[in-house]
Formats: C-alpha cells, sequence, structure tokens
C-alpha cells in the first residue's frame, strides 16, 4: 500500500512539474486544489527531471521559462519554498544549485524576477559555483534585471568560486551599458580572478575595445595575470587587433611591449585555427621589424630562443630584408610565427600549444604526416611539462597512428613508445589524483579522464603490436626490450575503469568502446596480439572487475568463435598458461566455463582444464562455507578468494 501511495506521489510530481514548465497555471491549480494541506506541503517542494536532464520544483522551472502566471499563482496559493535549489540547463551548461531566482534572473524574465523579489526571494542565492542572480543577468546582458536586482540590495561584489565578478562577465561578453553601470556603482576594475585576470583581461581577450575603453576611463590598472600576460598580449595572441591598436594609440606601454605586441598578434594570424590570416600576419610581423630599425642608433633586437626541432629548426628573422624575403613562403612564416609565440609567449604558457596542435592538423589533412606528428609531440611535451592535461593530445595521436597505418604510411617505432611513455606518465598522474585529491579538484572529472586515457592507452598498445607485426624483422632486440620495460610500468600501475576492468579485460572484451575517427580502422577487440603482450609484460590475469569477472570470464563470451577462432583460442590458451584460473567464480556464481556462451569456448576450456590439488582444496573451503581467514597464510586467503563470490570467512 505504502509503495503504491509512493508511485502515485511520484507521479503526481511529474505532472505538476511538466504543467508549470510548459506553463498551465489553471491545470497545475485544479490537480493541486483538491489536496490537504498535509499533501500540498509534501508535493509542492518535490523535484522532477525532464527528459533534458533539468531536475527541480514546480517554482524552479516555471520561473526557468519565465511563466510569470505559474510562478504567482504557486506562490499566491500555496507557498512553495522559494530557496529550493535544482539543476537547468542554459546554453548547454548544466547549472547546478540554482534558485528560481536565479533561474528567472539567467533566462531574462524581469516579470518572474519581480515576482520572486516581492514575495523575498533571496536576492543573492548562489548557485554550487557561487553565481548569484545578479551574475547571471550580467552574463545574459538584461540591464533592466540587473537595475532591478541592485535596487533590491544585489550585492555586485559576490563573485563566483574563481573569484570571477559580475563586472568581470559583463566585459567578458561584452555588455558594455552593464560594465558602465556596475562601475558607476562602485565595483572594482581591479579586482582580479584566480588566474590573475582583471576586467581589463577579459574585454581584451574578447575584442571589445568600447569597454576596454570605458574599464580604462575608470583607472583600471594594467596589470598582468598569472601567465605573465597583460591586457595588450592577451588581446595579440587572440589576434584581436582592434583592441591591440586601441591600447597602443593610448601610449600605455613602452615601444620594446608593442614590437612584441605586433609580433605576437601577426605571428597568432598565422596559426590560429578561426581567424587565420596569412596577409594579417605578414602586415604585423612587418610592422613590428620596422619598429625594431625605427632607430637605428637604437635598434632594439630580438633576444632569440634555440631552435625547435619540430618548427624544422626555424631560425627567426632578424632583419627586414630576412623577413621580406619569406613573405611569399607560407611555411616559413608559419615557422616563423610559431618560434615567435613560444618565445614571446614562454614554454610554461598554456596558451602555446593551441596553434601547434591546428598547423599540425593541417599537414596531417595533407598528408604530411611527419611534420603533423612532431609538431603534436611538441605540444605534448609541453603541456606534460606543465601538468596540463593531453586526454585530448594522446586520442589524437591514436586516431593519426591508426589513419597512417590503415593507409600504408610508415609509422616510426620511436613516435609510438614517445606517446606511449607519454600515456604512462598521464595515467601515473590521474592515479595520484585520484587517491589524494586536492580541495578544489574535481574528482569526477579526474574519473572521466582516467577512463578516456586507459582506453587511448590500449589503442596505442594495439597500434604498437599491429606496428611490430608489420615490421617484425626490422626491430632488434633492444627495441623489443624498451617497449616491454614500458609495458610492465604500465601494468604496475593497476589502472582500471570503475567498473573494475582493467587494460587486459578490456584487450579481451568485444564490447571495448572504440573511437570511430579512424582508430576502429586499426583497432579491435578482443586481440589476441596485445592480450599477450600485456600478458608477457606482468598484467595480473586473474584480476577482477566489479562483477568479479576475469578476463577469461570476458573471452568466453566472445560471439564469433567461428569466423574468428584463432582470436578466441589465442587468447584463453594466453590466459591459462600464464596462470589464470579455470575455475574463479564471479559474482553470479559461475566459472568461466558456466559463462561461456557458445560451445566453441567450453570445448576449449574443457580441454586446457587441469585443476591443481591447490585449486579443488581451496573451490572446497569457499563451497562449504570453512572458516579460513586466520587459519591460513595470509597468502592463501586471496587465493581462496578467487574461488567462491562469498566473503572472507571468519
Amino acid at each position: 500500500m505504502a509503495e503504491e501511495t509512493t508511485e502515485n506521489n511520484q507521479y503526481l510530481i511529474n505532472r505538476m512539474y511538466f504543467m508549470a514548465r510548459d506553463g498551465m497555471p489553471m491545470t497545475l491549480y485544479a490537480l493541486l486544489s483538491d489536496k490537504t494541506s498535509q499533501q500540498i506541503d509534501m508535493l509542492i517542494n518535490q523535484k522532477a527531471v525532464d527528459e533534458y536532464g533539468q531536475r527541480g520544483t514546480p517554482l524552479i522551472i516555471a520561473a526557468r521559462y519565465g511563466h510569470d502566471k505559474v510562478v504567482k499563482m504557486l506562490i499566491d496559493k500555496f507557498k512553495p519554498d522559494m530557496e529550493q535549489e535544482g539543476t537547468v540547463k542554459f546554453d548547454g551548461y548544466n547549472i547546478e544549485g540554482a534558485s528560481a531566482l536565479w533561474c528567472a534572473a539567467g533566462a531574462g524574465h524581469l516579470n518572474v524576477v519581480k515576482t520572486l523579489v516581492k514575495a523575498g526571494a533571496d536576492i543573492n542565492h548562489p548557485t554550487n559555483t557561487n553565481s548569484t542572480p545578479l551574475r547571471a543577468a550580467c552574463f545574459d546582458g538584461r540591464l533592466d534585471i540587473v537595475n532591478y536586482l541592485t535596487e533590491h540590495n544585489a550585492n555586485i561584489h559576490i563573485a563566483n568560486k574563481y573569484n570571477n565578478t559580475c563586472l568581470m562577465i559583463a566585459a567578458y561578453k561584452g555588455h558594455l551599458d552593464i560594465v558602465t553601470f556596475l562601475l558607476d556603482h562602485g565595483a572594482n576594475p581591479n579586482e582580479k580572478a584566480l588566474c590573475g585576470a582583471t576586467a581589463l583581461h577579459f574585454a581584451s581577450e574578447c575584442g571589445h575595445c568600447n569597454i576596454v575603453s570605458e574599464l580604462l576611463k575608470f583607472g583600471v590598472k594594467i596589470t598582468k595575470n598569472l601567465s605573465g600576460m597583460t591586457p595588450l598580449i592577451t588581446a595579440a595572441e587572440r589576434t584581436r587587433d582592434n583592441v591591440v591598436e586601441c591600447l597602443v594609440e593610448k601610449n600605455l606601454v613602452n615601444k620594446e611591449d608593442v614590437i612584441e605586441a605586433y609580433e605576437l598578434l601577426g605571428a597568432s594570424f598565422a596559426n590560429d585555427k578561426d581567424n587565420y590570416c596569412v596577409s594579417k600576419a605578414y602586415t604585423y610581423l612587418h610592422k613590428a621589424m620596422e619598429l625594431r630599425y625605427s632607430d637605428l642608433s637604437n635598434i632594439i633586437h630580438k633576444r632569440l630562443n634555440d631552435p625547435v626541432p619540430a618548427y624544422e629548426n626555424w631560425r627567426e628573422s632578424e632583419t627586414l630584408e630576412r623577413l621580406e624575403s619569406i613573405k611569399n613562403d607560407h611555411n616559413a612564416i608559419h615557422m616563423e610565427s610559431l618560434a615567435i609565440r613560444e618565445r614571446i609567449l614562454g614554454i610554461h604558457n598554456p596558451e602555446v600549444p593551441h596553434p601547434i596542435i591546428y598547423r599540425g592538423a593541417v599537414l596531417a589533412d595533407n598528408a604530411r604526416f611527419d611534420r603533423c606528428i612532431d609538431l603534436w609531440l611538441h605540444a605534448l611535451q609541453l603541456r606534460q611539462k606543465n601538468n596540463i592535461s593531453v586526454v585530448k593530445d594522446l586520442l589524437r595521436f591514436a586516431q593519426v597512428f591508426s589513419q597512417m597505418i590503415h593507409v600504408g604510411i610508415d609509422l616510426h617505432f620511436s613516435q609510438v613508445m614517445n606517446v606511449l611513455e607519454s600515456s604512462i606518465i598521464e595515467l601515473g598522474r590521474n592515479k595520484l589524483k585520484i587517491n589524494c585529491p586536492d580541495s578544489k579538484d574535481d574528482v569526477d572529472q579526474y574519473l572521466e579522464e582516467t577512463e578516456s586515457n586507459i582506453t587511448t592507452t590500449l589503442y596505442i598498445l594495439t597500434i604498437l603490436v599491429k606496428l611490430m607485426a608489420l615490421n617484425i624483422k626490422v626491430y632488434n632486440e633492444t627495441d623489443i626490450n624498451k617497449a616491454h620495460y614500458l609495458v610492465h610500468k604500465l601494468c604496475a600501475l593497476k589502472m582500471s575503469l570503475r567498473d573494475g576492468q582493467t587494460l587486459l579485460h578490456l584487450a579481451v572484451n568485444a564490447k571495448t568502446p572504440v573511437d570511430d575517427f579512424h582508430t576502429n580502422d586499426v583497432c579491435k577487440f578482443p586481440c589476441a596480439a596485445t592480450a599477450k603482450l600485456l600478458i608477457q609484460c606482468g598484467a595480473d590475469v586473474n584480476a577482477m572487475d566489479n562483477e568479479r569477472n576475469t578476463p577469461l570470464h570476458m573471452i568466453v563470451t566472445y560471439q564469433k568463435p567461428i569466423s574468428d577462432f584463432m582470436t578466441l583460442h589465442g587468447i584463453i590458451l594466453e590466459l591459462i598458461n600464464g596462470g589464470a584460473h579455470v575455475d574463479t567464480v564471479n559474482s553470479k556464481g559461475e566459472t568461466p566455463y558456466d559463462a561461456a556462451t557458445t560451445g566453441v569456448a567450453e570445448i576449449i576450456l574443457r580441454t586446457q582444464t587441469k585443476l591443481s590439488l591447490k585449486c579443488m582444496a581451496a573451490k572446497a573451503v569457499k563451497t562449504y562455507g570453512l572458516s579460513y581467514t586466520g587459519n591460513v597464510p595470509r597468502s592463501l586467503e586471496s587465493f581462496i578468494e578467487l574461488h567462491g563470490s562469498g566473503l572472507h570467512q571468519g
């Protein structure tokens, strides 16, 4: 009976939610009007989830979609909790901890905002990231809502968890009227976000010259962010030529800073994914060089870095004549520009790798895979030196390596080994972050990245064994030993997915997901060669996932026992020869033989089964529930555990 009542309540809660979302005040009122006050109190503040993943009360979702009549009816007739929090979607992002007022302000519904404020809603109620309703209105560019909230004591100084203020978000989004309003009401233009950026940085980054001028009128200071970038350098790096010219014209920086800004601006135009323009690149590089020689009694020479092999050991032009000689050589302009960016921004700047990757991608599209890989390896090393996530970089390598093998282009062993080594470094860092998270770390994000890196590393391993098979006579013992050494390091990390699957599980599992951009042309699972390499290098053949399935449990469910008999047979043999127990029991109480889904797998297992006396004894202990913890050597306890799904027996 209680279960029926609960189901009925959930049905009512869902109906109320969708009526509120769809703007149906009369229908919603009719649904609630015959309920007791106790029932109403219980129902009105309950949350439902819709098909978009939004979760909230009727009041929250009505406010989100601007249904003022629904909001008024709920408040006047049923007194819902106005400070309840939900999850709503804005511009494709989940906003967690959003109040009804935050939703109305963020979606630009002034009437709903007024209704909620008059009813006593908390004007500064923040989301989980400490975003206030005022900040939401600033983001959306709604001066009317910003003005109304401020008149009703909204705090313009509250920043979000990144110390990003209302002024900063308005400057970033280009809302000049809101920037002026906030400055007039005492917003601090020199406040810094956690990254060290001021509102001037954000306006410069996005090319909002009018806001840059407005901030300067209010006395904003020219400062550097934590990456050492001024607003001028930030604008140049983002190809915002209008802001660069605006700041230069105001004579706020010295000649050397202007030269660097023009050089960086030109260099960025040469390799920017969205604003690529080689003519603008040359124009600004030439302008900078002219400035260097504008006073012959005081020539400003470049302080050059050592040549970078990935940039074809390119040496930057140091004279107008040299620069003019490469005007029509686009590759030279590209390499010159990458060298300039690295010199001006420095190898520790997180913005340096993006154009390197873009240039590599263009080269790959033109089948210049050798040059692409050189550039991408350089970008990968820069990111790893600075502890920046390389989850996308590693997958990008798996894709291009697969493409090369598939179309028959030479792939060097050293290139794959470099990426495998980087994968192992990254997985080690992932493991450390998960085991010892910082208070500010997003553990769920790290888990997601780790899973992606594990599957990508599996692709790299599979590519490695395919490459070795294609060129078996080319590789010497040193190459093979190096590969085995790295895979030993990888196996020693004992990485697994959230469901407990190890690399060996994944290598023998037909359900292992494979990226579909070139990678699936080469990487298919189960893969006997990848499994063999892992087993040879110390992978635990008896490792269990969360359902206590071993790799042997996985492979015996393979549904292609005839067409791919050699894979099935080869993996089962490798596992058993590597020490896999054929009598290990999963959480369903099944041995691999019990779990087998084809007669072929059963036959292979039966012909290979040679139960030891030790296994039979362990099986008997688990079958009859005999006490063993503390009664046998500790080394035997885990061995006995393999042979039954129950808990340790005390």
